[in-house]
């Protein structure tokens, strides 16, 4: 017999949490994380991961990129859904 791959959809649970990331503005600290739903440990766990990597980094700095894509991989590892708010729209 031969095997086939299952042609299966890998169906994605449901978020267990939603976190907005927004920019204050140019004085540090450039950002603030708002829980709107979760568990407040986990959600304040990743808040604290969120804040150590992006707390001096303003938007236009190139090393922001990079952490920002850090911290939508962790959102996603832990079923979280993050929205940024970066005070203008983004094109993409």
């Amino acid at each position: 017999m031969s095997q086939v791959p299952s042609t299966e959809t890998t169906e994605t649970p449901e978020p267990v949490g939603h976190v907005q990331v927004v920019y204050l503005g140019p004085v540090a600290p450039h950002w603030e994380c708002r829980m709107v739903f979760g568990d407040e440990e986990q959600i304040q766990a990743f808040v604290d991961r969120v804040d150590a990597r992006l707390r001096f980094l303003p938007p236009h700095d190139p090393q922001f990129r990079r952490n920002r894509e850090r911290v939508n991989r962790d959102a996603e590892r832990e079923n979280l859904i993050v929205e940024w708010n970066l005070g203008y729209d983004e094109e993409d």
